[in-house]
């Protein structure tokens, strides 16, 4: 019988194996549109990134949407506008995309709405177990983000 001890440390290990940015990291088994798109994003070709995107169509995709967000955001100028409508769509499709909560509470930040990041956070909380990448993201830009303004 395995000791709980050992258990959790199998089941924490297995969980930090597999955190990895989802906006950069294209997995094997990614559709060739994401892992394209997420090749553009790594090398910051964001309008590159939003050009593969459109290509693919796949709106009806919370990874899509996320990607389009991200890229939306990222690119200069920024399409905040754009890059919100995207990230609330991925969040419709998927209530749980980690990066959508993550993307969309960065934004917040970057429109001077800390109790809008600060909800993505709560969510995010919710569906990380033992913490996760985006969670630990997100809370350290909103700690940037008060040290900044002087929040708190």
């Amino acid at each position: 019988m395995i000791k709980t001890h050992h258990f959790i440390a199998i089941l924490l290990s297995a969980c930090l194996s597999v955190a990895h940015a989802a906006d950069t990291t294209p997995s094997e088994s990614a559709p060739s549109w994401q892992a394209d798109a997420q090749k553009e994003i790594k090398a910051k070709n964001y309008e590159g990134a939003i050009r593969t995107l459109q290509a693919a169509n796949q709106a009806s995709s919370a990874d899509w949407n996320n990607l389009m967000g991200y890229a939306q955001r990222k690119k200069s100028p920024p399409d905040l506008v754009s890059a919100e409508r995207y990230y609330q769509a991925a969040l419709k499709i998927d209530p749980k995309h980690k990066g959508a909560l993550e993307y969309y509470g960065e934004l917040m930040l970057m429109k001077n709405d800390l109790p809008g990041a600060e909800q993505m956070l709560a969510r995010l909380n919710k569906v990380c177990i033992f913490s996760c990448e985006e969670y630990r993201d997100l809370k350290e830009a909103i700690a940037k983000y008060k040290a900044k303004t002087g929040s708190k």
